[in-house]
């Protein structure tokens, strides 16, 4: 599964709550990312430039952290991607790496959450974490490479009927329980909403 929203949805607060529900692992990009810049690696070197930016990383370098990943024994069961694939061209690159695996995605849970409070969430994880990439400016950047980059991606899941779209909004139990709503709602083929 994948769990998709603009950034300050709460993918990552949920795709931790669904990845304890349902046992199977979690793979947030955004930790991939921190982790390689982290621990120095040539590819999180290369990231870091663009995540303090505001930019997305480009596809090469989250294309190749991705595929590690997911050769791990741990997805063998199941896995939820937190913040990938952002583009249509990562849905065919992970449907590359899923189809020799005989994996696909079932469903696609997108969290809708007006801007407006993606801003205002954004700004008061800032203030709370002291978080550098956090500001105005770079919010309001991200949120348009979000909107820009991510409809053709979420037009393709549609189009494959495994796209979800789930309230994002009120407090985070009414939304994993949406979430899990929405899980249901894919495994069951009833209308895509939660």
């Amino acid at each position: 599964m994948l769990i998709v929203g603009a950034p300050g949805s709460g993918k990552g607060t949920q795709a931790a709550r669904v990845s304890e529900q349902l046992g199977i692992p979690a793979i947030s990009t955004g930790d991939i990312f921190r982790d390689n810049v982290k621990n120095l690696t040539p590819l999180g070197q290369e990231a870091k430039a663009y995540m303090d930016n505001g930019d997305f990383v480009p596809d090469a370098i989250t294309n190749e952290m991705v595929r590690a990943r997911l050769l791990a024994d741990d997805v063998e069961s199941g896995f939820l991607l937190d913040g990938y694939p952002r583009t249509k061209a990562q849905v065919s690159y992970l449907d590359g790496i899923l189809s020799p695996m005989g994996q696909q995605i079932d469903a696609a849970l997108l969290l809708v959450v007006p801007d407006h409070e993606l801003i205002a969430r954004l700004l008061s994880r800032a203030a709370e974490s002291g978080r550098t990439d956090d500001t105005a400016t770079v919010i309001k950047h991200r949120l348009d490479l979000y909107h820009q980059q991510t409809k053709l991606m979420l037009s393709e899941y549609a189009e494959r009927t495994r796209l979800v779209e789930v309230d994002g909004t009120g407090t985070i139990d009414e939304v994993t329980l949406r979430v899990l709503e929405g899980i249901e709602t894919a495994r069951s083929g009833l209308p895509l909403r939660a």
